[in-house]
């Protein structure tokens, strides 16, 4: 069974930095496209950052210039470095990812449990 589990999250002061890592584990034969997504109380869940196998990237605008995607595939591991943290950053953060469980397989969408990022003013 395929997991994704998230570490990192915390409280921070404004203008801080915090580091979110995310692993997937269980039986994968490849992991395409990871990716942040975040969720504040009352707000519908946002794309934050993604990055395909092949390394490109992309930002929600709220974010640009301030978070950083990386990913380490022999890890099987996403990174989101977060910058310059602002109040608004606030949310309940979530790992997602395309994985192909077999060679032959169908690709499925997995979702992470989610990690608490807070922003204190």
């Amino acid at each position: 069974q395929v997991q994704l589990v998230e570490s990192g999250g915390g409280l921070v002061q404004a203008g801080g930095s915090l580091r979110l890592s995310c692993t997937a584990s269980g039986s994968i034969f490849r992991i395409n496209s990871m990716g942040w997504y975040r969720q504040a109380p009352g707000k519908q869940r946002e794309k934050v950052a993604g990055i395909t196998s092949g390394g490109s990237l992309h930002y929600g605008d709220p974010v640009k210039g301030r978070f950083t995607i990386s990913r380490d595939n022999a890890k099987r591991t996403v990174y989101l470095q977060m910058d310059s943290l602002k109040p608004e950053d606030t949310a309940v953060y979530y790992c997602n990812a395309d994985i192909q469980e077999r060679l032959y397989s169908l690709e499925y969408n997995y979702w992470g449990q989610g990690t608490q990022v807070t922003v204190s003013a």
